[in-house]
């Protein structure tokens, strides 16, 4: 079952890398992140994307949200989120390629443990990305409630890019 509006979001734990700003050159210890722990009381945009320094995702999705996560902010996002099927590493190094330093929270769902939860996985085998890649999506979770979901029905980004999220904050 696909996760929708007024849902509750799901307990998960991802992983991530903590941005160091006395040190960002550094990859830090990856650390766990409950999704009910840190999402509960809080505004959250949450986007997925299937893969890392993939053409659509770092052409098309990622930098929307690296422009606008200042106005999602204003808007009353607490957390700017981006998760992905990557492990926490490559998360890390994508984000840091794109300098989000601490605007962006960069997850990974290597697992598949979120994404299963949210009915949004997809099978990566035929392209030979892996058998578990997140779909294109955005959510938006207002303590610990679903408020937006957009899923990508086809290639491209249109439901779950900045543009569709800013107006649905």
């Amino acid at each position: 079952m696909v996760i929708k509006v007024g849902d509750v979001f799901p307990d998960a734990v991802l992983t991530y890398i903590p941005y160091d700003a006395a040190n960002p050159d550094a990859c830090g210890l990856p650390q766990q992140l409950k999704t009910h722990e840190a999402f509960k009381g809080k505004k959250v945009v949450l986007f997925a994307v299937p893969g890392a320094f993939t053409p659509t995702c770092s052409e098309e999705h990622m930098p929307g949200y690296v422009s606008g996560a200042q106005d999602l902010r204003a808007k009353g996002a607490e957390i700017v989120a981006c998760v992905s099927s990557n492990d926490q590493f490559v998360m890390h190094a994508w984000g840091k390629s794109y300098n989000v330093k601490d605007d962006i929270l960069m997850l990974s769902d290597a697992n598949g443990e979120l994404g299963g939860k949210l009915g949004l996985v997809n099978d990566g085998t035929a392209r030979r990305m892996g058998p578990i890649r997140l779909a294109r999506f955005a959510i938006i979770i207002d303590n610990l409630k679903v408020t937006y979901v957009g899923v990508e029905p086809a290639p491209g980004v249109t439901v779950s890019g900045f543009p569709a999220v800013m107006a649905k904050l």
